[in-house]
């Protein structure tokens, strides 16, 4: 559902629109982010008039982003009104593109995921048939949302960088993130599908926010957090804001170099999933592993998920695989720990969420190659979040863009960021390349195992 109108102007609405746009973003953000609570406060915060607060106030009741119905606790007089934020005024959908998974989800505008569906995929298959079935599980989202509530945003996680435009508030073309989709216009294809702005970030990025804003991360303003997969990435928090580099390319750690077994190669060669699939393969086929000869025996595939199954129930050599890759792993960690002095590690991905022995050989190797100072205070923990971190934090991706005061300011006085002329204007330079309908669900939208 897209909304297209602008409200009515009412009678103490200001002229200078620059103007009001400014003070009804500050206002709507000190609101939003609980800085403010009554109207009292408001006007301390913002440092704006009782009249202007007042009518600023009107214009977001007026376009239902904050409600007023709710009373506070009295102190000693009447009990003054809560201005609280209304965030189910509108939806987000967010995706998260693994290679082996996709994930949809819907959440409301303050990020907080409402729905999940998760669902086995290749990634390496067409972009368009993948795209498509993207766009049958948003429909599918928004026609089962009880609130029937207008979609404003739509976020979705890859697992490769995403590069940015500078001055870019949402994107107008697809990036590069895959090889595999090159050329394929993703983003051109879900925002004519949808009618709505759509953002995207790199899946490590995603999950850390997640940890960040839902998870261990909650209340952290210095976090260190590493993917473990296929590929190894890491993210950095400073000082509660999530630091993307120059080019979104900060964190890819699994290319750096390191030494093991008389070789050298990137850390994902030497301790990636694929180096534990490798030699537990290897393990399974020489019979020195019981455990991963009878997987194999039984006509089952090795993986790293089932290296790391053995390991946990005692097999041998799978335990000194899993430690191998948390010691290699953790070396470079405490590289980094003693460069950036976080107070909490998560580790993320399967592997690492699921197996103490490699989160074990971690902690060894950063606890024994720290500063003291850098480890005193230090947690290093597995995340509980599972595969529900990068929807989160693509949630709160799109959440922190559509109310970022620049271009808040540009929207609010529209009502919707889907009625302001610059996306419009955009939605059309993407060319008529919509994979299905617009943007109202169907009325018997298609269920997940359709």
């Amino acid at each position: 559902m897209v909304e297209t109108s602008r409200p009515k102007r009412g009678k103490g609405r200001p002229r200078n629109a620059d103007g009001a746009a400014q003070s009804l973003g500050t206002i709507l953000n000190l609101v939003r982010t609980g800085a403010a609570h009554t109207r009292q406060e408001l006007e301390r915060e913002s440092e704006l008039g009782r009249a202007i607060v007042a009518d600023r106030l009107a214009t977001l009741s007026e376009i239902k982003l904050v409600d007023e119905s709710a009373l506070a606790e009295a102190s000693g007089g009447r009990a003054p009104r809560l201005v609280q934020f209304n965030a189910n005024r509108a939806r987000i959908l967010v995706a998260t593109l693994d290679q082996t998974a996709l994930g949809v989800g819907i959440a409301d505008i303050s990020g907080r995921l409402i729905t999940e569906h998760h669902e086995a995929m290749d990634l390496s298959a067409a972009p368009s048939a993948t795209a498509e079935r993207l766009g049958t599980l948003f429909e599918w989202l928004l026609a089962k949302d009880e609130h029937s509530a207008p979609l404003w945003g739509l976020g979705i996680s890859v697992p490769g960088p995403v590069q940015l435009s500078p001055g870019d508030d949402f994107l107008q073309a697809t990036p590069t993130f895959l090889p595999a989709w090159e050329g394929f216009p993703l983003v051109e294809q879900l925002a004519r599908r949808f009618g709505v702005p759509v953002w995207m970030r790199s899946s490590v990025e995603t999950m850390a926010m997640g940890e960040l804003h839902a998870g261990a991360g909650t209340g952290i303003n210095e976090m260190l957090f590493i993917k473990v997969g296929k590929r190894i990435g890491a993210s950095f928090v400073f000082d509660g804001k999530l630091y993307r580099g120059a080019q979104g390319a900060a964190g890819l750690i699994g290319h750096l170099p390191r030494a093991a077994g008389g070789r050298t190669a990137s850390l994902d060669v030497l301790a990636g999933s694929d180096m534990i699939a490798r030699d537990g393969l290897a393990a399974a086929q020489a019979g020195t592993s019981p455990a991963l000869a009878d997987i194999l025996n039984r006509g089952g595939e090795i993986t790293a998920i089932e290296v790391g199954q053995a390991a946990q129930v005692g097999d041998p050599v799978s335990m000194e695989i899993m430690s191998r890759s948390g010691h290699l792993i953790g070396q470079l960690v405490a590289t980094l720990a003693n460069m950036l002095n976080p107070s909490l590690i998560v580790l993320s991905g399967s592997i690492a969420q699921t197996n103490d022995i490699l989160l074990a050989a971690v902690r060894e190797a950063v606890y024994g190659e720290s500063h003291p100072l850098v480890t005193r205070d230090l947690r290093i923990s597995a995340s509980r979040m599972g595969s529900s971190a990068g929807l989160v934090g693509a949630a709160k991706v799109v959440s922190e863009a559509l109310f970022d005061p620049s271009f808040l300011r540009e929207w609010v006085t529209h009502g919707a960021p889907t009625a302001m002329p610059r996306l419009s204007a955009a939605l059309d330079r993407m060319g008529k390349t919509a994979i299905g309908a617009p943007a109202s669900p169907p009325a018997a939208a298609a269920p997940p195992g359709a």
